[in-house]
């Protein structure tokens, strides 16, 4: 057996054994809509790899003194709120982290990444919903071969199960132009109807630090 595949072998090993133990203790429990799968233009297409293989690790950059200090406050601030759903605190504060960087690269409120996650997934890295969509933002496996490697596996990263949810988020935005009701409902695959827009809008509002959540939101979609 060569090494890469013994590689491979091993991880889809690795990651069924934790699918079958968060299935098994509830955490394959989720939002049980799905996005549906949209023919792209070849553009649109390339633009969304582009952003997927992206390899720049999620350290936020800051442009001031005060965006620093947004940052810490907004930390602290979800730190203590997230304490309960996830309790140790490295896996908290890279998990916010990225949050932030992946959010503001794609030009998104952490709050409503934060939201949407809640009404997702509950923050259970392993959730699979009954339509098959997986992770914290609950993510359809057709995106994998649509947009990147074909690697299903890689959905359950948590870096690259945001970086997709947040870049599929900002595509249905701009097909949306800007009419975030419709785009919840789009990402969920219940476009026009209320249920699911309305949770996760009111789950942003749990979220937000400062004004409104967009004290410290950038004005590109760089993150930087």
């Amino acid at each position: 057996m060569k090494n890469g595949v013994g590689v491979r072998a091993l991880r889809s090993f690795a990651v069924g054994i934790a699918l079958f133990c968060a299935i098994g203790a509830g955490a394959g429990s989720a939002w049980a809509g799905g996005q549906k799968e949209e023919r792209l233009s070849d553009a649109v297409r390339l633009a969304l790899a582009a952003q997927i293989a992206d390899p720049s690790p999620p350290k936020p950059h800051f442009r001031s003194p005060q965006h620093l200090i947004g940052y810490l406050m907004w930390l602290a601030t979800e730190s203590a709120r997230l304490r309960a759903r996830m309790p140790n605190f490295v896996v908290r504060e890279a998990f916010l982290q990225t949050v932030w960087y992946e959010a503001h690269r794609a030009g998104l409120e952490p709050a409503l990444v934060l939201g949407l996650i809640q009404v997702e997934s509950g923050f259970k890295k392993y959730a699979i919903s009954s339509a098959g969509a997986m992770g914290l933002m609950q993510v359809m496996p057709f995106w994998t071969r649509q947009i990147g490697d074909g690697d299903v596996e890689r959905l359950l990263n948590m870096q690259i199960n945001l970086r997709y949810g947040c870049v599929i988020l900002r595509h249905y935005l701009d097909e949306e132009h800007g009419d975030l009701f419709m785009a919840l409902g789009r990402y969920n695959g219940s476009r026009g109807q209320a249920a699911y827009p309305d949770a996760v809008l009111a789950a942003r509002k749990s979220w937000m630090v400062g004004n409104g959540g967009t004290l410290f939101a950038s004005n590109n979609h760089s993150g930087r």
